[in-house]
C-alpha cells in the first residue's frame, strides 16, 4: 500500500471511524481534503514544499480545499527530529504572514506526548502511518470549536476510546481487511 492510501485508510478507520476528530468527517465527505505525497528527502526540501502548500491553501477557496495533509515518508522519520522541525514550520507560517490564518498540526508514527511513556496508548491519538504535516485554516478551526460545546473534552474522550480499544485493537483496526 502506498503512503497516501495508508494515510487515507488511517483517516477513515481511526480519525473518522473512532471519531478522534469530530470535524474530519464533514471535510472528507465534501472532498475538501488535499493529500500530498512529498518527495522531499531532506528538511530544506520539505520546508520549501510546506511553503508552497501553505500559499496554495491560502489562495484556494475553503469550499474547494479546507485542509491539506502533507505525507512525507522519506524525511523526518525520527520523531525528535520531526518535533524539532515543527519550530521551523511555525516560523515559516509567520514568515509568510499567515499567523492567525493557517496553522500546522502534527502526526507521526512515533508521536509521543511530553512526560508520557513511548507505549502509552494516549500517544496513538496523534500517531499516523507516516510523518504528516496537517495544514489547517484558523477560521475553520474557530468555527468548529465554537460549535462544539466542550472542545477540551475531545482529548479526554479520545484517550478513553483508545484505552478501551488497547494496542491490539488499534493494530486490528488499522491492519484489518477492507470490507468487500
Amino acid at each position: 500500500m502506498d503512503p497516501i492510501e495508508e494515510t487515507r485508510r488511517w483517516m477513515e478507520r481511526a480519525v473518522i471511524g473512532l471519531n478522534l476528530c469530530p470535524f474530519a468527517k464533514a471535510v472528507v465527505n465534501k472532498g475538501q481534503v488535499r493529500m500530498v505525497l512529498s518527495e522531499a528527502r531532506d528538511e530544506a526540501a520539505l520546508l520549501a514544499e510546506l511553503g508552497e502548500e501553505l500559499v496554495r491553501l491560502r489562495d484556494t477557496p475553503a469550499a474547494e480545499v479546507d485542509t491539506t495533509l502533507i505525507v512525507h515518508p522519506q524525511v523526518l522519520g525520527d520523531f525528535l527530529d520531526y518535533n524539532d522541525f515543527l519550530d521551523a514550520a511555525d516560523a515559516l507560517v509567520a514568515e509568510l504572514g499567515l499567523e492567525g490564518v493557517l496553522q500546522v498540526a502534527s502526526f507521526h508514527p512515533q508521536y509521543q506526548f511530553a512526560d508520557s511513556a513511548p507505549d502509552d496508548i494516549a500517544n496513538f491519538t496523534n500517531r499516523s502511518p507516516w510523518p504528516t504535516l496537517h495544514l489547517l485554516r484558523e477560521d475553520s478551526v474557530s468555527r468548529v470549536v465554537e460549535a462544539f460545546p466542550d472542545p477540551d473534552a475531545i482529548v479526554e474522550r479520545n484517550v478513553e476510546t483508545l484505552q478501551k480499544l488497547g494496542h491490539e485493537g488499534w493494530r486490528e483496526l488499522l491492519q484489518g481487511t477492507d470490507p468487500e
